[in-house]
């Protein structure tokens, strides 16, 4: 995928990141000549709808988000069934890698990870996957936190499919581990065990 343009317009310059639904790439927006991140659904994928659908969904909920501590989300689309989402590009480091070089962290840390959690779950949204790979740290030391690729809105009927739980064992709250109805206190344990 490194070099390839995406609708004319996002040069994928280099991979930066990878998970179980896609991989994340370092890309020149052409249009308006800036880095940004591009996360492209893994093709073994792309004929999946339920995938789809649950990737098109972290778009729209981290979409809707606007916050210092949120990763922005700027574009969502569809090149020839590859499918993608472009966001904010943040230069730095997970949490996960910054644990594993220092000796202790900063307050400050959980502070503003509970900032963007209060801003989602303001705007119905349950993150629903809290850890240390989800939570950047900038070259300045800010908190960004990403991959809403599992969230959930929240509602009366905001339950885990018990046959299909999704989430980071080590982070999940017990609700969820149970397949039960997710809530903000699903958020505010992963971050508690963060």
């Amino acid at each position: 995928m490194v070099g390839k343009t995406l609708d004319n317009r996002y040069k994928l310059e280099k991979k930066i990141g990878s998970g179980g639904m896609a991989d994340v790439y370092m890309a020149t927006d052409l249009l308006l000549d800036r880095v940004v991140a591009v996360k492209v659904l893994h093709s073994s994928f792309a004929e999946d709808n339920d995938f789809i659908v649950r990737f098109r969904h972290e778009a729209q909920s981290a979409g809707k988000l606007t916050h210092p501590n949120i990763v922005g989300i700027y574009d969502v689309g569809d090149d020839q069934g590859v499918h993608y989402i472009v966001m904010e590009y943040v230069e730095g480091v997970t949490l996960k890698q910054y644990i594993q070089d220092h000796s202790s962290i900063s307050v400050d840390i959980a502070v503003e990870i509970g900032s963007a959690l209060e801003a989602a779950h303001e705007n119905g949204i349950v993150h629903c996957d809290i850890k240390p790979h989800n939570i950047l740290l900038t070259e300045t030391g800010k908190v960004k936190v990403t991959d809403f690729g599992i969230a959930r809105a929240i509602n009366s009927a905001t339950v885990i499919d018990k046959k299909s739980i999704l989430g980071s064992v080590h982070y999940l709250s017990p609700e969820q581990a149970a397949g039960d109805k997710v809530t903000e206190k699903t958020d505010i344990y992963s971050l508690g065990v963060v």
